[in-house]
């Protein structure tokens, strides 16, 4: 039997890292608690002091396929290379300059949004097809494949 995962990121500002992987997905904040209009107002009545309410953030897959990604607020910085990481698939079907081009446009859009580049490979067929190594604001490395 398959089981939903969910992808934890240990972070310093989880409300800012959530904003950036909400972009490059095309994901979006999870909602508030049924009751509340806004993650604020329902953290007050929860009685969540003000500098603890940016300790967690989740995003969420609009269409409810892809995997919820949690963040939470840890109190050292990122030590060393991720061992594991995430591919953001923003070429799908294409191939050659094409495939370049979109991942290319890609990383300029999450650039803007605070990304770091970190490398090019350029298609190697039959097997590398080409990709970007990106890091997210925090420094967690993810390929845009």
């Amino acid at each position: 039997m398959a089981r939903d995962v969910q992808i934890t990121f240990d972070c310093a500002d989880p409300a800012g890292l959530a904003a950036f992987w909400a972009e490059a997905l095309g994901y979006r904040l999870q909602d508030p608690p049924p009751g509340f209009d806004s993650w604020e107002q329902a953290l007050a009545a929860m009685g969540v002091p003000p500098e603890r309410r940016n300790d967690a953030s989740a995003v969420v897959d609009p269409d409810g396929s892809g995997p919820r990604l949690f963040f939470q607020r840890v109190p050292e910085g990122k030590q060393a290379k991720n061992r594991a990481h995430l591919d953001v698939r923003a070429a799908p079907g294409l191939d050659g300059d094409a495939r370049m081009a979109a991942l290319e446009a890609a990383a300029e859009r999450l650039v803007a949004r605070g990304a770091t580049r970190l490398g090019r490979h350029e298609p190697a067929p039959p097997f590398g097809a080409g990709h970007l190594v990106m890091a997210d604001p925090e420094g967690n490395e993810f390929c845009l494949d």
